[in-house]
């Protein structure tokens, strides 16, 4: 595990030193970093613990507006704004789990879609708190230490350091009692309670700490954006998103989500503006073919390899 940490160090120095070489594509550096960390936070309950959820982008959006707000309308301090943002999703998912992990397979996911499309409906209609339809923009920020938030630098390293904040927790629970609990509720949830773990419980703590997460994504992408707008910020397609980008990268894994994000989001930028009108085919052709080929995503498909190997080695010595 050690490895793990010393590659991500490496990797987070490098990304860090990317600005001041060449200071170009920051905007598509920051989106890469925010799927990174949005989808490794997904993955603790989709991968790990085994739950598909497609309504993510509701903390996503909870974040984001919770930022645009509390600073705009009630001008908190940006601090407090995203500590009510991670609180208000922890509890949400606490009572979303409470009333959804009943259900599996399937009837879970749609249940999740379900919960977030009626967020989205509340953002378009309470117009007095979110702007409605037409949304809220930020026009101001605090500047802490005088750093100015609206600045592209800023934002590309507080994105960096989100993405590396999601995937060293990864890391730290995937060896600890909870990250073994989660894989054992993943695999066979009935042998997993006769060996006495609540599985009811063990969910509830990965759905609390991905919600956290993601919505301390939200409020950086609130600040990158700088206009919150319910049909985006709550959309059914950035969740599909989420979910694709751990997928296609290798659920269940450290580096699986990380390796997703820059496959999609990097192949996205390219064949936009490659192929023009025909980028979307190309990019939907893009994911069929990982999902035919690598059915455990790229990095999962590797660890699989590796561990077989590591076993035939070990039968024929």
């Amino acid at each position: 595990m050690r490895k793990h940490y010393l590659i991500l160090i490496a990797l987070m120095v490098v990304a860090a030193l990317y600005p001041v070489v060449s200071p170009v594509y920051l905007t598509v550096a920051i989106s890469i970093f925010l799927f990174i960390g949005w989808a490794t936070a997904w993955d603790l309950l989709g991968g790990w613990a085994g739950q598909v959820s497609l309504g993510h982008v509701s903390f996503v959006g909870i974040g984001a507006y919770v930022v645009a707000v509390g600073v705009e309308h009630y001008h908190l301090p940006l601090w407090l704004c995203v500590l009510l943002a991670m609180l208000f999703s922890a509890m949400l998912a606490y009572c979303w789990g409470r009333l959804t992990f009943r259900l599996s397979g399937p009837y879970f996911t749609l249940s999740t879609i379900a919960i977030a499309e009626t967020l989205r409906l509340i953002a378009i209609n309470e117009t007095w708190l979110t702007g409605g339809a037409t949304g809220v923009f930020i026009t101001e920020l605090p500047e802490p230490f005088g750093i100015d938030l609206f600045e592209k630098w800023n934002q590309y390293y507080m994105a960096l350091l989100f993405a590396g904040l999601c995937i060293a927790t990864v890391m730290f629970i995937s060896r600890r009692k909870f990250g073994y609990e989660l894989r054992a509720i993943r695999e066979d949830e009935q042998s997993a309670m006769a060996a006495g773990i609540n599985p009811t419980k063990v969910k509830l703590r990965a759905f609390m700490l991905s919600a956290m997460l993601t919505a301390l994504g939200g409020c950086i992408y609130g600040i990158f954006l700088s206009f919150m707008e319910p049909h985006v910020m709550f959309g059914l397609l950035m969740s599909i998103q989420i979910a694709l980008t751990a997928i296609i990268g290798g659920r269940g894994t450290i580096w699986g989500p990380a390796v997703g994000a820059v496959l999609l989001i990097v192949s996205g930028e390219v064949f936009r503006t490659t192929f023009a009108q025909a980028n979307m085919l190309v990019y939907g052709l893009l994911i069929l073919l990982v999902i035919l080929f690598f059915p455990r995503g790229l990095v999962g498909e590797l660890v699989r390899n590796m561990v077989r190997r590591g076993y035939a080695r070990r039968t024929q010595s």
